[in-house]
């Protein structure tokens, strides 16, 4: 074989990996992995604005609200009038929440992240610069995009 099929192969598996864990957390937790990322995100304090949630996911403030909408319809997530400013909403975790991010399988790119972190600064500065050249090579250096591994619709 040759380096363009091993390249489009390694580019499959990571696509492949991404698609089999999003299927196993909606499986086994009921909600996507960029859902997840949110419940992860609300749950850290216990509540955050959608200001908060779109800042920290990098994606809009509508799709936010797409995401917390179906959190809400799963009992994941409550929307309450802050405590301190009554003109913002806070998101508060449930404690339905609480148990899917207790019990729901370690999240992929959790388990990108801690082997990236135990890499050498010039290998993870290497492959940063690989990853966003493959993403130039496909016409997908200004796609909006979170730092969340997920094959799913997100809308914009």
């Amino acid at each position: 074989m040759d380096r363009v099929d091993n390249s489009l192969i390694a580019l499959r598996r990571i696509i492949r990996a991404t698609e089999l864990y999003g299927r196993d957390l909606k499986q086994i937790a009921g909600i996507t992995a960029v859902q997840f990322r949110a419940l992860q995100i609300i749950g850290e304090k216990g509540y955050a604005t959608a200001k908060e949630v779109s800042t920290r996911m990098r994606v809009s403030q509508a799709t936010v609200t797409s995401l917390v909408d179906k959190l809400v319809r799963e009992n994941m997530v409550t929307r309450e009038k802050s405590e301190t400013d009554r003109r913002q909403t806070d998101i508060c975790i449930t404690e339905q929440g609480r148990d899917t991010l207790e019990n729901a399988p370690d999240p992929l790119q959790q388990r990108f992240v801690r082997k990236f972190a135990a890499m050498e600064d010039w290998e993870q500065t290497m492959l940063q610069a690989m990853l966003e050249r493959v993403a130039s090579m496909m016409d997908a250096e200004d796609l909006d995009a979170s730092p969340v591994l997920d094959t799913g619709d997100i809308k914009h």
